[in-house]
């Protein structure tokens, strides 16, 4: 299990030192996440991408399981209006999937397009031109990160620990 320790960092310089200490320290770069505001030089950085700094898997989840109560409910009524002509557990099972799949899907049409609530708080900072670091450390290594980083870079500011990393972004 991989907490998610952020950071933000003052510019480029600081960003990319900090990327090859933590590449130095094992850490693999798919581990290892920028945010920056738009148009900034993130050359040497691995920047975060949209299933970080949006809102599509929480919003994928939320419809998934909204969609399938809802195709459940039409699913019964589906069952009492076609009562003889079906099995009324495949009705509501079959509307349920497919409530299940469009729900997920219209959902994270829209998700896709939210920034992220984690990274809301960081908003101001990024957009005053500062770098936001995500690293997903092994539970074991948070307090080696944490103090390579403080050791390392004293213009950096340590803005805590997510204890759940998901598990896609």
């Amino acid at each position: 299990m991989r907490k998610r320790i952020y950071w933000l960092l003052p510019d480029l310089d600081s960003a990319t030192k900090t990327m090859n200490e933590l590449l130095l320290a094992r850490i693999s770069e798919y581990h290892i996440h920028f945010a920056a505001r738009e148009g900034a030089d993130m050359t040497g950085l691995h920047p975060a991408n949209f299933l970080q700094t949006s809102d599509v898997i929480e919003a994928a989840q939320r419809g998934m399981l909204l969609g399938a109560g809802v195709g459940a409910a039409m699913g019964v009524v589906g069952a009492y209006v076609l009562a003889g002509l079906a099995a009324p557990a495949a009705i509501v099972i079959a509307l349920a999937v497919l409530g299940s799949v469009l729900g997920t899907w219209w959902s994270s049409m829209i998700g896709s397009s939210t920034p992220s609530r984690r990274l809301r708080r960081f908003a101001d900072a990024i957009a005053a031109g500062q770098y936001l670091l995500m690293v997903d450390v092994p539970r074991s290594r948070v307090a080696q990160i944490e103090e390579l980083l403080q050791r390392t870079h004293p213009e950096a500011h340590f803005e805590g620990v997510e204890p759940n990393v998901p598990a896609f972004p």
